[in-house]
């Protein structure tokens, strides 16, 4: 292998590299990918996007057949917990997806090579592990995705104080658990453990959950999840963590100063967020430029300031989301071999899978009032539609932000009943550059959750007629 000259490897075996790789050889590149995990997919698929959706799935189950099954006339008898079968179900996903990776690259004769990379200049990747050997490329794209952020003073040993990793993989349903970070993350997976039992609290440094949502959308999830069970202790900066054999005792201070006060579970979960993952790879002696945040610096085209390496994904700019990762990775080959795609920021939808979901694309209300736009809402409650209320989930609302001047779609916001799947006509209309009354104007079927989507771009104009 060492003889070979590829067109291209790429570093990182996860959504964007895989996909990235997959099209590079569809398009005629020589094209080899470089994973050290063991496992395509990377984090998304074997330790975050996908057993977080499984458990989310069957604790969402278990869930509705403890409270929602007696009001449709099922009666189930008394439930039991199989911890160890739903963890099974979960890995046994994990596992078929990985190997549905390893097929593809087989189909599209894409090299795969199990190891860990480093960049030595000039084209050269020495690649350790199991093989040790040396790979040339005429270009080189980083894609090995983020890593758990850390925080100062709470160490995190998987067990009794975890990431998102070690959230999935609890061998039992803690009493109480703390989830520090009220972001997508702590949300999620503090949804998860709530359902099967366990009493949550989630602790936020700032004085709001979901930072970066539409304040309508952030404070309507909080008051639901507060509504399920969820505690939440808002504007809390977490200073230190003490452990002994059963317990965790959290130190916290107010955000903007005050007592120090503390807190006690069984299990503690630091969901913070995520930092770039570049450690190792000889991006510094190569001269590659980052900015403060530790993020490759690139262009357009998604190159670094070297030479034949580009990168996309969670190294680069931009929000940490694997179908953005996987976007980039294909517009990225495809202008290689010379083709001119695109990929519109502002139109990546962003999905929390609690339940009510929660979807948003484009601008929110806070962001078009900063950039003085002048905009109109419509804005429908799931309760006024015919599928939500026979579903027997009407929680949450759909709203549609409209150009007061053109009529055209800046931002959609939903919270509700599959409301990560409904976002896409949304989507889909404002890529080309949709006003609300050809959303309006579009005929949906009845009865479906997406009417709730006509609904709100009727109430654009003020004219609805379900609400």
């Amino acid at each position: 292998m060492s003889e070979e000259i590829f067109d291209l490897v790429v570093v990182g075996g996860g959504p964007g590299g895989y996909t990235a790789a997959i099209r590079a050889a569809q398009l005629g590149m020589k094209t080899a990918c470089v994973e050290k995990r063991g496992a395509l997919g990377g984090v998304c698929l074997n330790v975050g996007c996908i057993p977080s959706k499984a458990l989310l799935q069957s604790s969402e189950l278990f869930e509705e057949a403890q409270h929602s099954f007696e009001d449709r006339g099922i009666s189930v008898g008394s439930l039991k917990l199989d911890l160890k079968k739903m963890m099974d179900q979960k890995e046994s996903t994990v596992t078929g997806l990985t190997q549905g990776i390893e097929f593809l690259f087989k189909k599209n004769k894409v090299t795969y090579v199990k190891g860990t990379a480093s960049l030595q200049g000039g084209g050269r990747i020495d690649v350790t592990g199991d093989n040790v050997q040396t790979l040339k490329a005429k270009n080189i794209l980083i894609a090995t995705g983020s890593e758990v952020t850390p925080l100062p003073n709470v160490e995190i040993d998987e067990k009794q104080i975890v990431s998102s990793t070690g959230a999935l993989e609890l061998p039992k349903v803690p009493k109480k658990m703390i989830v520090i970070g009220a972001g997508v993350i702590g949300l999620e997976l503090g949804t998860v453990w709530r359902r099967l039992g366990a009493e949550v609290t989630v602790v936020e440094f700032m004085d709001r959950i979901l930072p970066g949502t539409d304040n309508e959308i952030a404070k309507t999830t909080q008051r639901i999840l507060k509504k399920q069970g969820i505690n939440f202790m808002l504007g809390k900066k977490v200073t230190g963590a003490k452990k002994t054999k059963t317990a965790v005792t959290l130190t916290m201070e107010p955000a903007k100063g005050g007592d120090e006060e503390t807190l006690k579970a069984d299990v503690v979960l630091v969901a913070i967020g995520r930092r770039p993952y570049t450690d190792g790879l000889g991006l510094d002696d190569l001269g590659v430029e980052k900015d403060k945040a530790g993020r490759i610096i690139v262009d357009g085209n998604f190159k670094s300031s070297v030479e034949g390496i580009y990168a996309i994904g969670d190294v680069i700019e931009g929000p940490m989301l694997a179908h953005k990762a996987e976007d980039e990775g294909v517009v990225c080959v495809e202008k290689l071999a010379g083709q001119k795609p695109h990929i519109d920021y502002n139109l990546i939808p962003g999905v929390i899978y609690t339940w009510p979901e929660v979807a948003t694309v484009g601008k929110t209300e806070e962001q078009l009032k900063e950039a003085g736009v002048d905009y109109n809402v419509g804005k429908v409650p799931f309760m006024a539609n015919s599928r939500a209320r026979a579903n027997g989930f009407t929680d949450g609302f759909v709203k549609i932000l409209a150009d007061k001047k053109t009529d055209k779609v800046l931002g959609v916001h939903i919270i509700g009943p599959d409301a990560g799947t409904v976002i896409h006509e949304c989507v889909l209309a404002m890529e080309f550059g949709a006003s609300s009354e050809d959303i309006a104007r579009t005929c949906h079927a009845h009865p479906t959750l997406n009417e709730a989507v006509k609904e709100a771009a009727l109430a654009v104009a003020g004219r609805t007629i379900n609400s």
